[in-house]
């Protein structure tokens, strides 16, 4: 049975907590028992806690952004860099994404005019058609695919580790692999479906307007299903099985 531990930024009262929970043991189709969850805000976690998982999750945050910093963000960049340097089998989603980034030397902005909220298409690099993940899920569906996508951080640069794998119209760096490492990272989230993205959504509902223009009602009815991405979790795991 396999064993993860996501790495949550976010405070004691965000109704999200629980929910990220459920959605990646949704999308990775586990028991939300086999997934630990560290506080990133109390310190960092410890080898032993890394060692006792067989992967590490990192996903959003609804108060804290990675380009605006704080006391907690060096510690939380020295476990991004910890997992980097034990090459702790990771997947990292929208803040995991920037954090991963910036730990390993990239560079993220907060950026209203490339903020991007919804079911929003990314489409594959060369790297990304070639890549073990990506490539064998969405080569046949033309290199394009919508994903469930809500920031207003940017990582406008990668660090040299990383090989991009996909963009947006927007945002250039939607999704890197490090290279010679079981790490990966997306600004978007794969860990939502439809149901779990307006959840997210009515949660934080200050983005919708000042993002889209749209009021609640109508953007919500613009949200739209992500097969794909869907897909893209399980197969993680299915890589890490067969490495």
């Amino acid at each position: 049975m396999d064993r993860f531990l996501l790495l949550q930024i976010r405070n004691a009262d965000d109704p999200m907590r629980t929910q990220e929970i459920e959605c990646f043991a949704r999308a990775l189709q586990c028991d939300p028992s086999q997934i630990a969850v560290h506080d990133l805000l109390a310190g960092p976690p410890t080898v032993a806690q890394l060692d006792a998982v067989d992967v590490v999750l990192l996903g959003g945050s609804g108060d804290y952004s990675v380009a605006a910093g704080g006391e907690w963000l060096p510690p939380a960049l020295a476990a991004m860099w910890e997992l980097y340097e034990l090459a702790k089998p990771t997947f990292a989603s929208c803040w995991g994404f920037q954090a991963m980034a910036k730990a390993l030397g990239g560079e993220v902005v907060t950026d209203a005019s490339h903020a991007e909220l919804g079911s929003i298409e990314v489409r594959l690099t060369q790297a990304g058609r070639e890549d073990p993940l990506f490539g064998p899920l969405f080569g046949p569906l033309g290199n394009r695919f919508l994903a469930p996508m809500g920031h207003q951080d940017c990582v406008v640069t990668l660090p040299p580790q990383a090989i991009l794998l996909a963009s947006s119209e927007k945002v250039q760096n939607q999704a890197f692999r490090v290279k010679d490492r079981p790490i990966y990272g997306t600004q978007f989230h794969p860990e939502l479906d439809r149901h779990a993205f307006i959840q997210r959504v009515h949660a934080y509902p200050q983005y919708v307007e000042s993002i889209t223009g749209d009021p609640l009602d109508v953007f919500e009815a613009k949200v739209q299903d992500t097969p794909a991405t869907d897909q893209l979790l399980r197969r993680f795991m299915q890589l890490l099985r067969h490495a």
